[in-house]
């Protein structure tokens, strides 16, 4: 059984540049994960039958753990006093040398790879790459060369080395890409003994079948009410009600959608449209709506861009204009989400849902921005021409 000496909260810490290549994020313990329950069965009974996969997806929609998830089951994975509790669930010691590491931010064995690391590399070419994927050479440096290495501590745990590849989605697919997830098959098919490697994404259908078919796949969900309830108790939000009502709705059961739209003020942008929406619902062309929408994704990447050069980030305003717009369409649709299960409504409902669909295609296929806001307005009001 674990030793159990005092419990602490993990907190978050960014350490230095010179430190470690990118934030670090301090693992919370598994028990902890509000709201997945499955998901963290399907870990402790692969740690309980002594037989770990090597490679393993987490898969689901953006903020519901997934991540936070991955950190806390490697901190177990990683920790040679991991052991199960009187539950008969596995964790180890929480002032473990392991954990003290982990919390530090120094353990050698745990690597995480994202795009940031591209800002830290020895090439200017891929420090000077705007940061829209993973590159290859992240991939190579971070993943696929270590991988083939001794774990730097041998101490008896369940795997030796962990490797987290966040928004592993950016790994991607396309034709100028595509080799980026090539390069990860090899590892992927020949690993190294004690390496467990875990591809965390929102859109799983972005990687190549060959890399899904040689990984086990764990299914994350949002969250029921009440998980949400318990998550907010401890999150430190303090929202007004009336946001609060509204980020409840816009996150629908993920806690990183209610986070990210309370610091991105997203529901200032729902309360700055809705009154021109409500135009378009009475079949009225609400002039100046497309224009609005443009103007407050355009602020909201522009500052986005801002806070990546504050830190030395090379961040795109390309991809932050679309990010943005996917944030816009996101609080558009919410909108009139709820109309679904309202008879009188339904048809209404299901119309500006598909014009909100169908913007999404037009910004893919690189449709300028203020178009697309403009088309997606005529859509709303029921005057729209079909672009693709």
């Amino acid at each position: 059984m674990a030793k159990r000496t005092s419990k602490k909260t993990p907190t978050k810490r960014t350490l230095k540049p010179e430190a470690v290549a990118a934030p670090v994020d301090v693992p919370v313990p598994m028990e902890r994960i509000v709201g997945q329950d499955h998901a963290i069965g399907v870990l402790q009974r692969s740690m309980q039958s002594g037989r770990i996969h090597h490679a393993w997806i987490f898969h689901g929609p953006e903020g519901v753990g997934k991540f936070t998830a991955a950190l806390a089951w490697a901190a177990v994975l990683l920790d040679p006093t991991s052991a199960p509790g009187l539950g008969g669930e596995i964790a180890p010691d929480p002032d473990s040398h392991v954990q003290q590491l982990l919390r530090a931010g120094t353990h050698p064995d745990l690597h995480v790879v994202r795009k940031e690391l591209a800002r830290y590399h020895d090439d200017k070419g891929v420090r000077d790459k705007k940061l829209a994927t993973i590159p290859k050479a992240i991939v190579e440096e971070h993943l696929i060369a270590p991988a083939g290495l001794a774990p730097s501590l041998k101490n008896g745990s369940m795997i030796g080395k962990v490797f987290i590849v966040d928004e592993a989605e950016l790994l991607d697919r396309s034709p100028t890409n595509a080799p980026v997830q090539n390069a990860l098959l090899k590892t992927l098919e020949e690993p190294a003994p004690g390496t467990a490697i875990i591809l965390v994404t929102s859109s799983e259908d972005r990687l190549l079948p060959t890399i899904r078919s040689r990984c086990q796949r764990v299914g994350f969900h949002p969250i029921n009410d009440e998980a949400m309830r318990g998550w907010l108790k401890t999150s430190g939000i303090k929202a007004t009600p009336e946001d609060h009502q509204w980020l409840l709705r816009y996150a629908n059961g993920s806690p990183g959608r209610y986070l990210r739209a309370f610091e991105g003020g997203f529901a200032r942008w729902h309360a700055a449209i809705d009154p021109l929406c409500a135009q378009c619902d009475r079949g009225q062309h609400a002039v100046g709506l497309g224009a609005l929408m443009t103007e407050l994704v355009d602020g909201w990447a522009q500052s986005w861009v801002k806070e990546g050069e504050k830190i030395k980030e090379n961040r795109s305003k390309d991809a932050a204009n679309r990010s943005g717009a996917n944030l816009m369409f996101a609080v558009v649709a919410e909108r009139y989400r709820s109309g679904l299960s309202d008879p009188k409504r339904m048809e209404q409902s299901l119309r500006a849902i598909d014009s909100v669909e169908r913007a999404r295609r037009e910004l893919d296929t690189n449709v300028q921005m203020r178009f697309v806001m403009d088309h997606l307005a005529a859509g709303l009001s029921g005057h729209a021409r079909v672009l693709v």
